[in-house]
């Protein structure tokens, strides 16, 4: 039995990646911070509900103490995040570095003695391509043409974290995942992006990697990614 957290899974590309996992035989925690959508997607889903605010450290700690108590902890998926691009400023950029870097510190450090325990410990972060210098100065890429500075620069904190544990913990598989172009509350300014389901199953690709598989790495559904 595999038993899987997903961080701000009550909609998108997290309610999806849950719903496909739960398909491929693995117990999922939806994590939220609204407790409402959280235990309605959960139902939705049959899968199991924890209170999980990524930006408050004793959230963080009473949803893996819960997650213990229950069995422990074989798969993480770092989903939890947001765009950040109604203005520039200071209060701004330390929400999105607080929810898209700083949150994956929190929810790592509370799961690591869980992952250690595990036959087959992975860690995905949704990340993306946005935080890639190769990406954003690649006229030939759409990241090039898009003006998301708080977005793109912590998302690339994502990346570099995940690099970052992949090296302090090499019996833990730690990939980072640009899922692709999606359709979510995030991108409806936009206009842009496919179905969530296609993008979830480029991180069920990673959650399910062989013991053996690949880490350290950023990924999309073609492969290995320059960063």
């Amino acid at each position: 039995m595999t038993v899987t957290l997903i961080t701000g899974a009550n909609k998108g590309i997290g309610f999806e990646t849950a719903r496909q996992l739960l398909e491929l035989g693995h117990v999922v925690y939806i994590g939220a911070r609204d407790t409402g959508r959280g235990e309605r997607a959960a139902e939705t889903l049959g899968a199991r509900f924890v209170p999980l605010d990524v930006t408050d450290d004793t959230s963080v700690t009473d949803a893996l103490a819960t997650i213990a108590a229950a069995g422990g902890l074989d798969v993480l998926v770092h989903n939890a995040g947001i765009l950040a691009a109604d203005t520039l400023d200071g209060p701004t950029a330390l929400r999105a570095f607080d929810t898209n870097a700083a949150g994956i510190v929190r929810v790592t450090e509370a799961a690591l003695p869980l992952l250690r325990e595990s036959a087959n410990p992975t860690v995905v972060t949704v990340s993306s391509s946005m935080g890639s210098f190769w990406a954003v100065t690649n006229p030939d890429r759409p990241e090039s043409t898009m003006p998301l500075a708080l977005y793109a620069a912590s998302k690339a904190a994502a990346t570099m974290l995940t690099v970052q544990y992949a090296k302090a913990h090499p019996a833990i598989k730690f990939n980072a995942v640009e899922p692709g172009t999606t359709a979510t509350d995030m991108t409806a300014a936009f206009g842009i992006g496919r179905p969530p389901q296609e993008s979830a199953a480029v991180v069920v690709r990673l959650a399910t990697l062989p013991a053996d598989g690949p880490t350290g790495t950023l990924q999309d559904e073609s492969g290995t990614l320059p960063f």
